[in-house]
């Protein structure tokens, strides 16, 4: 099935820019941003963060609060904390061998940057290659990652597959199948995720009297190590080094 799935794909592939470079801080940066964010939304920023932050040294160098604040609109801003501090363990020490050992990047993460910036034979699985090696019952190569990225994302949906385009079809044990609807995530409207969200906006625009604020979101977001409360005053954190 690998070849079938590569032949398909060299006529199909996405074009996103992380997949014309080799540079394993580049493909980080685009790994942690495309964790529950749509492509499309990622493809401008990642342009702008590289933009600002071309490698891993100068990303250290900026502080908390600079990151944050480019950040926004994201979600999620943790991730960006932990984006920050995996490079200054980049800048201080260079790439573990471990790269678990970053702070914030999990097997998954690490799989993807040792295929696509290292070449070495793992194939990181996310939602859309399980989905995809459980409907084919196939277990795909390294070098399929790609185009399984790109099926799931297009073709082998998660509830409605479109198996009339799927290059797999005629192999594929699943063929024909439909599928429950997933586990909607809760809403974000009205949701305290939305009341962390508004409160850290406010504060990245300028600091802030707690009295003034969400007290409880703006503890959520202290506890993160999102803002900085001295007193009655709530920022972004300032310092440059963790």
């Amino acid at each position: 099935m690998d070849e079938l799935l590569l032949e398909w794909h060299g006529r199909n592939a996405r074009d996103l820019p992380w997949r014309r470079t080799r540079d394993p801080y580049a493909i980080l940066v685009s790994e942690v941003m495309l964790q529950q964010t749509q492509v499309e939304r990622v493809i401008p920023r990642w342009l702008g963060w590289l933009e600002r932050w071309p490698t891993a040294a100068a990303l250290a160098g900026a502080t908390p609060a600079e990151v944050i604040r480019v950040w926004q609109g994201l979600g999620y801003n943790r991730r960006a904390l932990n984006l920050h501090r995996a490079a200054q363990a980049i800048a201080a020490g260079g790439w573990p061998k471990d790269l678990t050992d970053l702070p914030g990047i999990g097997p998954y993460t690490a799989a993807a940057i040792r295929n696509q910036a290292f070449g070495e034979p793992v194939l990181p699985v996310d939602t859309n290659v399980a989905r995809i090696q459980e409907r084919t019952a196939h277990e795909f190569g390294p070098t399929a990652l790609q185009a399984l990225f790109d099926l799931g994302a297009t073709v082998c949906l998660a509830r409605v597959p479109r198996c009339g385009a799927c290059p797999l079809a005629e192999r594929c044990p699943a063929r024909g199948r439909r599928y429950e609807p997933l586990r909607r995530q809760s809403r974000f409207e009205g949701s305290f995720r939305q009341r962390r969200a508004a409160m850290l906006r406010i504060v990245a625009e300028a600091p802030q009297r707690l009295a003034t604020l969400d007290a409880e979101a703006v503890a959520a977001l202290e506890r993160d190590g999102l803002v900085h409360v001295d007193g009655d005053l709530v920022a972004l954190p300032a310092r440059r080094r963790a």
